[in-house]
């Protein structure tokens, strides 16, 4: 397993990961391994056309229909 240094953490954030450790009954750097597995696994943030996409397949499940904006504002400018 490799190990890492991180150097100049504010006293802050290393009272509050020590605080931390001791609510889940670990050691800091049990803690810290839990932490860094943990943002290690999370999903990658999606695109904003991937939310724009989820959006669209959410809205049309309520069977509502949608129109489709650039059209209102493109005459909008126009006026």
């Amino acid at each position: 397993m490799a190990d890492i240094l991180v150097r100049d953490v504010p006293e802050k954030t290393l009272e509050a990961l020590k605080a931390r450790a001791r609510r889940h009954r670990r050691s800091l750097q049990q803690e810290l391994v839990q932490v860094l597995e943990a943002t290690a696994e999370e999903t990658p943030p999606q695109s904003p056309s991937e939310i724009a996409a989820a959006i669209r397949a959410k809205l049309s499940r309520t069977g509502r229909v949608f129109s489709d904006s650039v059209e209102l504002i493109r005459e909008d400018r126009q006026r």
